[in-house]
């Protein structure tokens, strides 16, 4: 099932041989898999916690609407093309420590989200996203269809989404923030599958090359990045406003 459309596995065989082949290739993609994942909910964690305590120690409050707020805001950014553009060049180890950066960088930058909303808010709209994202990267996992054609169709919601975003700064829309949350919402859903299921492929071109490595940790920061941005998203909508 997990490698069909294998090319390596396509003359490997009939018999004993070509089941063991097929199980070696299944524990591959589940090791590789569970370390996407592990990056990426460490990433998580990391982000989470460095939010909280951005907060309590009283940074945050003192970083609203200082220049500092714009820098923090936008540093993420910043190692997301670094990782992004610049994954070639690194190496496994380098990638790694970028990864753990970015995720407390992108702490710091979420920390006003306790200024904004009430704890409970919060947590309960992260329990609800993660139950959301285990459902949909499962569902993106174990499906047979091909999900590649929805791709072009979501990277172009979310460019329209940043440019409603950047338009709501000088309207200060309501409507439109409504309609952006919902649509945001909706648009890294279907990225969390479409995600998983390439994330997923792309194994059975990175095994047995020393780009395995840094696959894990791009897969993990795609994987990051679908989730918060749903959280985020799902929180305009559910969160109850200090």
């Amino acid at each position: 099932m997990a490698n069909w459309n294998d090319p390596h596995m396509a003359a490997s065989g009939f018999g004993a041989g070509a089941n063991a082949m097929d199980q070696a290739v299944d524990a591959g993609l589940r090791s590789y898999m569970l370390s996407v994942y592990n990056y990426m909910a460490s990433g998580v964690l990391l982000t989470g916690i460095v939010a909280l305590l951005a907060f309590q120690s009283g940074f945050t409050a003192s970083m609203v609407g200082t220049p500092l707020m714009w820098v923090v805001m936008l540093a993420p950014l910043a190692f997301v093309l670094v990782l992004s553009f610049g994954i070639n060049k690194l190496s496994t180890t380098a990638a790694q420590a970028l990864f753990w950066v970015y995720a407390a960088v992108m702490g710091l930058s979420m920390s006003t989200i306790f200024i904004a909303f009430t704890g409970t808010s919060i947590a309960t709209t992260f329990f609800a996203t993660a139950a959301a994202f285990l459902g949909l990267s499962l569902y993106g996992y174990t499906t047979k269809k091909d999900l590649s054609g929805f791709g072009t169709f979501l990277i172009m919601g979310v460019v329209g989404i940043l440019v409603a975003m950047l338009i709501n700064l000088f309207v200060q829309s309501s409507a439109l923030a409504l309609a952006i949350s919902v649509i945001g919402v909706l648009l890294f859903a279907g990225l969390t599958a479409y995600d998983t299921q390439k994330i997923k492929s792309m194994y059975f071109y990175v095994r047995g090359t020393d780009f395995v490595g840094k696959s894990v940790v791009m897969g993990a920061l795609t994987l990051y990045l679908d989730f918060v941005n749903m959280f985020t998203f799902l929180l305009n909508l559910m969160g109850s406003r200090d």
